[in-house]
């Protein structure tokens, strides 16, 4: 198996390990990546690998995408649990995500009133203002925190922003007020011959530090479950994730588990 990308606006639905029944919106073009990190496990492939010149979708190609589909379902009688934004990349760099998101929800009200809308985000967009409006306008929000000490991020997520640090990142994620879900995925391997590991204890009590300043209502831990570009890196036993997992509750947080 190798990894790949989505090659619809509005693909699914899928059963997501956190997510329950998703339907999917790939902002991203459809045949290449559009990411502020490169992450070593994600299942879309490292960015060098996924270029294109192919713009992203328009809002109004999303729109009628996101409609046809849902009417599809519904006459189905098939129900999804979150409209979910994901895709080939970092969904908050489209330049109308504000405006689709407003879209979404219009939609959403009008065809599957029941369903979330979530936003699957990497955290690096929230200097722009309209963007944290548009994502405190959606049901979960949920932002990726691999770690926290810039080393590690620099070798598990690999940022493509030059200015990039992690105190940056808490920062600017303590401006949800809490209204957001943490997801942070644990995983062991090397990459050209360096160890890669963010399940010691170390890192771990310092990860759980910066969600002390965070505060976030829900906390969500997994490890590797497709393939990945770089094929050295190793799934955490479910042991390992559930002692960490322990270490999370203690400290005050709701955290759930997936393998």
């Amino acid at each position: 198996m190798s990894t790949v990308l989505f090659d619809q606006i509005v693909y699914g639905p899928v059963k997501s390990r956190r997510l329950g029944l998703s339907l999917g919106i790939n902002l991203s073009p459809l045949n290449g990546k559009r990411c502020t990190f490169n992450c070593i496990y994600c299942e879309c492939g490292l960015n060098e690998e996924r270029r294109t010149k192919t713009p992203a979708p328009s809002r109004e190609e999303v729109k009628q995408a996101l409609t046809k589909k849902l009417a599809e379902m519904h006459a189905k009688e098939i129900h999804p649990d979150v409209i979910t934004f994901s895709g080939n990349g970092e969904p908050a760099m489209h330049p109308d995500f504000p405006g689709i998101i407003d879209d979404t929800l219009e939609i959403r009200n009008k065809l599957c009133p029941e369903a979330k809308v979530a936003v699957l985000s990497n955290s690096t967009m929230l200097h722009k203002e309209k963007v944290v409006q548009a994502l405190h306008k959606v049901d979960e929000s949920l932002m990726k925190l691999d770690a926290a000490k810039d080393s590690l991020i620099k070798q598990i997520d690999q940022p493509v922003i030059h200015d990039f640090t992690v105190d940056k990142l808490i920062e600017q994620l303590t401006r949800f007020h809490g209204k957001l879900i943490i997801q942070t995925i644990f995983l062991k391997g090397e990459q050209n011959g360096i160890p890669i590991d963010n399940t010691s204890d170390e890192d771990v009590s310092k990860w759980i530090e910066a969600l002390k300043k965070i505060r976030p209502e829900k906390v969500m831990i997994y490890t590797i479950s497709r393939d990945t570009p770089v094929k050295t890196l190793q799934k955490v036993p479910v042991e390992t994730l559930e002692k960490i997992a322990e270490k999370v509750r203690q400290a005050g947080f709701n955290v759930s588990v997936s393998t």
